[in-house]
């Protein structure tokens, strides 16, 4: 199995630099903390918070996945020079219809050269 690297709190970290490379390459989830069963729900990822992602042939986001679980809900690809060829935050919006009433949900992202990337789990009630 590939490894999977994982958001840490970069409050933690000491060197810049690596407060970058984790941020830059970490999926975060924006979505409501509450959904409606049976109705649209919109969940955006977005890759990094405060660092933008190099865009460069050999150097790109090339997918990021939402899932529920160990379901898979939907997945972006992206070829390079989506952004421009510039450093930027790839990001989609995801919309969902839940089913059941806890969704735990989480992303993942692969960088071409710096592998898996995974969230934190978001949890959302639906009703």
């Amino acid at each position: 199995m590939a490894k999977i690297n994982q958001y840490q709190d970069i409050s933690q970290i000491d060197r810049e630099a690596k407060k970058d490379y984790i941020d830059r390459h970490s999926p975060f989830i924006h979505c409501a903390d509450k959904a409606t069963k049976g109705e649209k729900f919109k969940v955006k990822v977005q890759m990094g918070n405060e660092y933008p992602h190099p865009d460069d042939f050999d150097h790109f986001i090339q997918y990021i996945q939402l899932w529920d679980g160990e379901t898979l809900l939907g997945e972006a690809s992206f070829p390079p020079g989506t952004l421009g060829n510039k450093p930027g935050h790839a990001e989609v919006d995801f919309y969902i219809v839940p089913v059941k009433n806890n969704l735990k949900l989480t992303s993942i992202a692969y960088c071409t050269k710096h592998g898996l990337w995974q969230s934190d789990v978001k949890e959302v009630a639906a009703e």
